[in-house]
């Protein structure tokens, strides 16, 4: 019998002939363009895309593009897209700041009015489905050259113990020995001084009370810079008011002016679609991490304060139920961002991943902190700590067996390096300590990691520079298997994404990609960059399978610690594996919200369900809405189930 190719073969051979032809016409354009062709041809191969994934594009309509800095997956099954002003101080002067509501199911959008710039907040799931969002931008850096006026630090003291003092912005400070004269650019509340009274002799002692507030110079030019600490009267008082209130401040010059945070707190109701305004923090955060706790509550760490420095250890508490901010007694100095998981038995893991500021030897060791004794246990074994800044952390799953991972990152600030290491550690080791996994598919900062419901881990992008200067956006993927710790490349991503870029998981079994902005749109870093808006969705190797598990809810969404509940699911014989699955909160490299939790599970007489146990440990499923994911013996997961947690021992 005569050999006859099959159409396949027949089609490559033709699109090979055509890039042989191309290049013997020594044209270069036109054999690029063949070659683009081939691709399209090879990567949208059924084959291909059951091994490797694939990639497409959003259609997202003009109206309704922004830049993407912060993304939240909402039980509703829709995501919170975040730009407050994008990044942009034109925005930000202009007060236009946007929020998207998307419906990946439907690709429907919806603006949402947005109260403050969020730009550059914090966020987290909270027990009843809402989103805590918290802190943001009050003021864009000023880089040294571009400080027109002097400025800095004043710190307002008063010692009258009978009565706090609001200050208004504009209020001005003028120094007693230098005679310069700064008004404060925000109001600043002063509280009473602290009166105590000794028991034994009866003597009563005041302490002094203090608020920070950035003040600047009336009038631009070097003139009016300080070079030294002065003490200032403050513009309006009179008599004791005038002795008991006054401010203290240091140099105030022409140095970079960092960004500024604001105390603004919201709730967003993924029901109403709006944001709800809540207390303030007690501290203005920019680039803080908010991690939920086992109680529900919100632990709040980090961030550049009022007038640009990084918070100094003083963190806070977030309840839920009362809508209000406390201190936490226990102190601990992170750089902004900090990577902070909830672990078993309540305690928080630091795995040293953070991002943009904060000094390169405080703050940056990974360890165990303990909330109640404020003890800090380090975990050694990290390789390349100094190039940590903008990697990617992960706990890896399923989260019982408390294994992390840290992928990538580079140097401190706007330092070259960066690394394509990858690092575990197993908290439940009686000494736990890093060691190298496989490495990453190449050298890169702000990688993106999503846990997917078959155990494994999709990681991608990144830049190998910071920002991705010099044209070093980074096109790869991979799927990591931790049970085989191994990882294999798959489909490339259709754009570059470095600073401000993101990845979720989304119920149907997809992953959404967003953002980028890289500071030079060549690789000689002679032209700006621009705001990549483009959203895409990859889809992974799983979903290109002919078949796959199916969940029906049965009745009550809400499923108690330690309970259980039964969905229908065709042919339940085939299901291999249970996964609750945290939706995830992602942003400047950082999502401690995502975790995957194995439950135990029967299939029901007859074969037509699955009955479900959760654990009993709140450290381990903390409360709040869930994906519930069968996943068959090939690990094909099927569609998310929503299931709400409620606090343990509450509804």
């Amino acid at each position: 019998m005569k050999y006859r190719p099959s159409r396949r073969v027949r089609r490559v051979a033709i699109a090979t002939g055509v890039v042989l032809a191309l290049a013997g016409m020594n044209g270069p354009a036109l054999y690029g363009f063949a070659s683009e062709q081939y691709h399209q041809y090879k990567i949208n191969e059924p084959e291909y895309k059951a091994a490797n994934g694939h990639w497409d594009v959003v259609d997202v309509p003009s109206a309704y593009r922004i830049n993407t800095i912060h993304a939240a997956l909402l039980h509703t099954g829709k995501v919170l897209l975040v730009a407050g002003s994008g990044n942009n101080a034109a925005n930000f002067k202009a007060k236009s700041f946007r929020t998207v509501l998307w419906d990946p199911e439907r690709n429907t959008f919806k603006n949402i009015p947005t109260p403050k710039d969020l730009f550059c907040s914090g966020h987290t799931q909270l027990p009843d489905g809402r989103l805590l969002v918290a802190g943001g931008t009050q003021r864009y850096e000023k880089l040294q050259g571009d400080v027109k006026k002097a400025g800095g630090l004043m710190i307002v003291y008063n010692e009258d113990p009978d009565a706090p003092r609001t200050f208004p912005a504009g209020t001005r400070f003028t120094g007693r020995h230098n005679g310069r004269t700064f008004a404060s650019k925000d109001p600043v509340v002063v509280p009473r001084a602290r009166k105590t009274k000794d028991p034994a002799t009866g003597r009563v002692t005041v302490t002094h009370s203090e608020a920070r507030v950035y003040v600047e110079a009336l009038q631009d030019g070097p003139a009016h810079s300080t070079g030294s600490q002065d003490n200032y009267r403050i513009h309006g008082l009179t008599g004791a008011d005038a002795r008991n209130f006054y401010g203290i401040a240091q140099k105030l010059s022409f140095d970079k002016k960092d960004f500024q945070g604001i105390k603004d707190s919201f709730e967003f109701d993924p029901v109403a679609e709006r944001y709800l305004p809540v207390d303030p923090m007690n501290e203005a955060r920019w680039y803080p991490t908010l991690t939920t706790l086992k109680d529900g509550k919100v632990l709040a760490v980090s961030g550049l304060d009022e007038i640009g420095q990084v918070v100094p250890g003083k963190q806070e508490i977030y309840d839920p139920t009362t809508k209000k901010w406390h201190y936490l007694p226990a102190r601990r100095f992170f750089p902004t961002y900090p990577a902070l998981f909830l672990t078993d038995r309540g305690r928080v893991f630091y795995t040293g991943s953070n991002a943009g500021y904060g000094p390169d030897d405080v703050g940056r060791t990974p360890g165990i902190w303990d909330l109640t004794s404020n003890a800090f246990r380090p975990v050694p074994g990290m390789s390349d700590p100094d190039i940590l800044e903008t990697s990617m952390s992960v706990l890896l799953p399923p989260a019982q067996r408390q294994r992390y991972m840290v992928l990538g990152g580079g140097g401190v600030g706007e330092d070259p390096r960066s690394t394509d290491r990858t690092r575990i550690v197993d908290l439940h080791s009686p000494a736990p300590r890093f060691k190298d996994g496989p490495p990453l598919y190449a050298k890169a900062r702000y990688p993106s990691s999503v846990i997917l419901p078959d155990d494994t881990v999709l990681t991608t992008n990144g830049s190998g520079d910071y920002r991705g200067r010099s044209d070093s956006n980074v096109l790869k993927a991979e799927l990591y298997d931790p049970a085989a710790n191994r990882a294999r490349q798959v489909a490339d991503p259709l754009v570059g994404r470095n600073y401000h870029s993101g990845a979720l998981l989304l119920p149907d079994g997809r992953v959404m990609t967003f953002g980028s902005d890289s500071l030079y749109a060549d690789k000689d870093n002679t032209r700006p960059g621009v705001f990549q808006q483009q959203i895409d969705l990859y889809t992974p190797p799983y979903l290109f399978r002919k078949s796959r598990p199916e969940l029906t809810d049965r009745g009550s969404r809400t499923v108690p610690l330690g309970g259980t509940a039964t969905y229908r699911a065709a042919h339940a014989s085939a299901i291999k594996k249970m996964r609750l699955i945290r939706p995830g909160s992602f942003t400047h490299v950082t999502n401690v919200e995502q975790r995957s939790v194995a439950l135990d599970f029967t299939v029901t007489k007859g074969g037509d369900g699955v009955t479900v146990t959760l654990p009993k440990d709140p450290s381990l499923v903390p409360p709040g809405w869930y994906m519930l994911n069968a996943v068959d013996g090939q690990g094909t997961p099927s569609e998310a189930v929503w299931v709400k947690v409620p606090v343990a021992g509450g509804r």
